[in-house]
């Protein structure tokens, strides 16, 4: 099956479901991201944010629903091209590619960044893993002297650049991220969501990310689903929610929320 160019990728998911042995993590969601497009996904703890990230990559039962890669965008056509492949095949595995909350969770903490950075490669039988190593690290600002390197040895920042280099190494059309810089300190969040920024114009990116932290998603995101226990409440622009016009009082607690705990009036 043919691969396709850069920019040509996003991802739809119609009516998803998920259930975990009866309990319902995700109800009846629906949502589309162009190539190319950044989308954010908010609600508090336990809405079924990551479980839908989970859902569009195949790490969750999905229960009904459908998930696809999408080509054009509305309206548009395309010529003799190659047909997308089908979700749970090893070519869509290595297109759509997801770097998780946790990068020391996510990071075997007894192998080589080296030897992090290869496996994908060998999964997918791809060669000429020595420039692509090289390539990576220098994409996330790393150079090769951190190859030989353990996950313990490595502060935060570092561990989540490696975590981004292992999901880029594959050349992937579509990144999932999970809350991808929560577990790091303010002034490393804001040098991993640059790194985040620049490689998605650098190399075309689909976005998908997931966040409590609505100016998080504001800052890279150009649209944004809204969620609580496991359904949309609502869609709207990050101009929208920028301009307070959220048409959802979930949506406006949120915003209210995160603009930190305001004192009761005693007067």
């Amino acid at each position: 099956m043919g691969t396709v160019s850069a920019r040509e990728a996003g991802i739809e998911a119609q009516h998803l479901r998920v259930t975990y042995r009866g309990f319902v993590a995700v109800a009846d969601t629906s949502l589309r991201v162009d190539a190319g497009q950044s989308f954010g996904i908010v609600g508090e703890s336990g809405a079924g944010k990551s479980t839908v990230l989970r859902a569009l990559c195949g790490l969750a039962p999905v229960s009904s629903g459908t998930v696809c890669l999408v080509e054009k965008s509305a309206g548009e056509t395309s010529n003799s091209r190659a047909p997308l492949p089908l979700p749970g095949t090893k070519p869509f595995r290595r297109l759509v590619q997801m770097v998780f909350q946790d990068p020391y969770g996510s990071l075997h903490p007894r192998q080589t960044v080296d030897r992090i950075l290869a496996e994908p490669l060998a999964i997918h039988a791809i060669e000429d893993a020595e420039t692509r190593i090289r390539r990576a690290l220098d994409e996330v600002g790393l150079g090769t002297s951190f190859r030989f390197r353990y996950p313990h040895q490595l502060s935060g920042g570092q561990r989540q650049r490696i975590a981004v280099a292992r999901a880029l190494i594959l050349e992937p059309q579509i990144l999932l991220l999970d809350e991808p810089t929560s577990s790091l300190d303010a002034s490393v969040q804001a040098e991993v969501l640059n790194l985040l920024e620049e490689l998605r114009r650098r190399h075309g990116l689909t976005f998908i990310m997931v966040s409590h932290d609505l100016a998080v998603v504001t800052h890279m995101c150009e649209r944004l689903m809204v969620m609580q226990r496991g359904e949309t409440v609502e869609l709207l622009t990050s101009a929208d929610l920028a301009a307070n016009r959220a048409s959802h009082d979930y949506t406006r607690n949120l915003m209210e929320a995160s603009t930190g705990f305001r004192r009761a009036s005693t007067a």
